[in-house]
């Protein structure tokens, strides 16, 4: 196996795989492969919808071609896949685009090609659950007539800080040689500099732990939150003076959704309790930030009953559909369960973002945002992602939608504590 002449096709063109396809294709030939053939011919001419690469940036990829022709993966060598892994109804991963993503490349796969996964996972996943398809499509025998490598993703969706090349990458491989060429291959794209874990497993694990956390973290100062809103204490002035400590580490409460934080935990659940282990610290946090919607909506409906506002057919507007700030992501977002607990108290709901495609929404999430509101109209408003759109609208224009009686719930602290009604 030469690193120098890999040919790479990356296998899943969303917020991770684009990015990557496109640094790559700066150095060596590289074909971005996606089922969806519209993303495809958006991207052919310049345009991502996800709003990661500019259209300047996809230009500089010389060697990069996009395609959704399986048989474009014919003559690649080096398959990184990329692809979703959510969970499903039931909070259990879901494998099914990996599952599909590795029948893809082993019809492709020949004597001496390498395959390494990014797609988030639980610990022993690459290798019982994706190699053995590698192995039944291809005929080929793992780590004889092919390798493989783990090197988990740390895109940030909507940041322009801590992008692909800037974050230090960790990287493994199924032998200790292609362990060398795996990581000595991203080398070649992360100026931040790269980790190489013991194993593929390592890998693995240090991914589902990194957003498990987080989540933990978050859950903290969410019943935290509970606890000082009983209190009428402010939280974010409670943060803000703990904060002067040397060691004490920085989270603020809110709606935990997204592809990561709220998704990775249950990988690991769920891998846990495969081996007779209950997680008890884990599910705990994931349990009080999934119902965090349900909280959010229930004091709002306090809070309109002790202002005298009718709770039965009143209107509210909750400002921000998607998982987090200045991001269209809209997957797992939390947004739809304070939307859903409002409704249940016979309200009426209008979400307005103006970062979101409608049309995703409508069919991801059975939602159709409003493509605008209009002042005077509601007896509530709820800021629940941060846009940057949001902040500069400021506490007069925001508070000019609403009705002369009317309440503003600020979830994520974007104006100051005298502006908003209540916060979290």
């Amino acid at each position: 196996m030469n690193l120098e002449t890999l040919k790479l096709a990356i296998v899943g063109l969303g917020y991770v795989g684009l990015p990557l396809a496109v640094e790559f294709g700066k150095h060596r030939p590289t074909i971005g492969f996606d089922i969806n053939g519209h993303r495809i011919s958006q991207l052919r001419t310049g345009r991502d919808v996800t709003l990661e690469c500019t259209p300047a940036q996809l230009a500089q990829s010389s060697y990069l071609q996009f395609s959704s022709d399986s048989a474009d993966l014919a003559d690649c060598t080096c398959f990184i896949i990329t692809v979703p892994t959510p969970i499903d109804d039931h909070k259990r991963p879901d494998l099914t685009a990996l599952q599909k993503a590795s029948e893809t490349v082993g019809r492709a796969l020949k004597p001496g090609d390498l395959v390494i996964y990014e797609s988030t996972v639980y610990p022993g996943a690459t290798e019982e659950e994706c190699i053995p398809i590698l192995e039944r499509t291809s005929g080929l025998r793992f780590n004889v007539d092919f390798f493989a490598g783990y090197s988990p993703e740390r895109i940030n969706p909507g940041d322009k800080k801590h992008r692909l090349t800037e974050v230090i990458k960790v990287t493994s491989g199924s032998t200790p040689e292609v362990t060398e060429i795996v990581d000595a291959l991203y080398r070649q794209i992360v100026t931040a500099g790269t980790h190489k874990a013991g194993s593929i497993k390592i890998a693995e694990a240090a991914k589902v732990i990194e957003n498990t956390q987080r989540d933990v973290n978050i859950a903290l100062i969410n019943e935290l939150a509970l606890i000082f809103n009983r209190l009428d204490i402010d939280t974010e002035a409670v943060l803000r003076a703990a904060e002067t400590k040397w060691n004490f580490v920085s989270f603020r409460p809110g709606l935990v959704g997204g592809h990561c934080i709220g998704v990775d935990p249950y990988y690991l659940t769920h891998k846990a309790q495969a081996i007779g282990y209950h997680p008890e610290i884990i599910l705990a946090g994931r349990r009080l930030n999934d119902g965090m919607g349900a909280y959010v909506a229930a004091r709002l409906v306090k809070a309109m009953l002790q202002r005298g506002i009718e709770v039965s057919g009143a209107r509210v507007l909750v400002l921000g559909l998607a998982f987090k700030e200045n991001c269209p992501d809209i997957r797992n977002t939390r947004v739809v369960d304070v939307a859903d607990e409002l409704r249940q108290y016979q309200l009426e709901v209008d979400i307005f973002d103006p970062w979101v495609d409608p049309i995703e929404a409508e069919a991801e999430l059975g939602i159709a945002p409003i493509t605008a509101p209009q002042p005077g109209q509601y007896d509530a408003i709820i800021i629940a992602v941060a846009h940057q759109e949001f902040s500069r609208m400021g506490p007069d224009q925001i508070r000019s939608l609403g009705k002369p009686q009317h309440l503003l719930y600020d979830l994520k602290y974007v104006l100051a504590a005298s502006a908003s009604d209540l916060r979290l």
